[in-house]
């Protein structure tokens, strides 16, 4: 009974091929697995795009983008506001926007609740999404978003040390940095190595987080238990991870174009349908 309420049709699954550990989980994902630790399923791209079908599924029956604007709509005027004192973060406006991707999987774990219920039949009222402060693994779930907030900040770190070291402390104006950025040799290397370096960053939270945050939700394991099923889930699969991450970057893009504002339909939407990624990378 409980294996059917994990996974209510067991047999939409059927179709992906299992790997237990200690059996054909294969280098260098069995490496790094501990006995008792759950199995990983083999999915295909198909896998990934019915997860952001499900996803957007559950955003229409659960809408949620009037609590993520409560949340959005500061931030861009906080940015608006330095804006009129000054100009110093200007460099960093696209790395803190783009850092929504390292940050997503922790702000998310509300979404993750109210699909976990959705998919056992109980009540999905959006207050139910702080149930998950409730879960047994909350702990961990904090823990582990302390390590991704860690991250965040050494990416902004790294971003606004590249700018310097090419462009040295100066404050630019709006139009002065977008001609630094366009017409420059500094520019151009600017772009590329931060994007080259920001991509390593997203890459590792992606493979640390895909699936760890809802196992967390959903089980009652360590943090470590939930980082090495998600690393093992990310090595077994890279082609489906890899077409994830590449729509959360789009998402994310697209979300942020308007001022930020767009982040609050898209960020629901990737949260619900990370949890239905997770039900098919891990073995309930």
């Amino acid at each position: 009974m409980g294996a059917n309420m994990a996974n209510p049709n067991p047999a939409a699954d059927s179709k992906h091929h299992v790997l237990y550990p200690g059996t054909d989980l294969r280098w260098p994902a069995s490496s790094i697995w501990r006995d008792g630790e759950p199995a990983i399923r083999k999915i295909t791209n198909s896998d990934v795009w019915d997860s952001l079908a499900k996803g957007i599924d559950d955003f229409r029956a659960m809408p949620t983008h009037v609590f993520f604007a409560c949340i959005i709509y500061p931030v861009v005027g906080l940015i608006l506001a330095r804006f009129i004192f000054g100009y110093e973060l200007l460099h960093l406006i696209y790395p803190m926007a783009a850092g929504f991707a390292l940050l997503g999987p922790f702000v998310a774990i509300g979404l993750y609740e109210l699909s976990r219920r959705r998919e056992l039949g109980l009540d999905m009222s959006p207050a139910r999404a702080f149930d998950v402060l409730h879960r047994p693994s909350i702990s961990a779930i904090w823990r582990l978003g302390i390590v991704l907030a860690a991250i965040f900040v050494g990416w902004l770190y790294t971003a606004n040390l590249i700018h310097t070291q090419l462009f040295g402390g100066e404050v630019s104006t709006p139009s002065q940095f977008w001609n630094q950025l366009t017409t420059t040799t500094k520019g151009t290397q600017l772009i590329i190595a931060g994007n080259l370096v920001g991509f390593v960053f997203a890459v590792v939270v992606l493979a640390i987080s895909v699936v760890s945050f809802p196992m967390l939700v959903d089980r009652n394991v360590s943090a470590a238990t939930a980082v090495r099923t998600s690393i093992r889930a990310t090595l077994e699969n890279p082609e489906p991870i890899a077409l994830w991450g590449l729509i959360v970057a789009v998402g994310l893009l697209l979300g942020a174009v308007p001022f930020l504002l767009g982040l609050a339909i898209v960020l629901p939407i990737l949260g619900h349908a990370t949890w239905h990624l997770y039900r098919k990378l891990v073995e309930p």
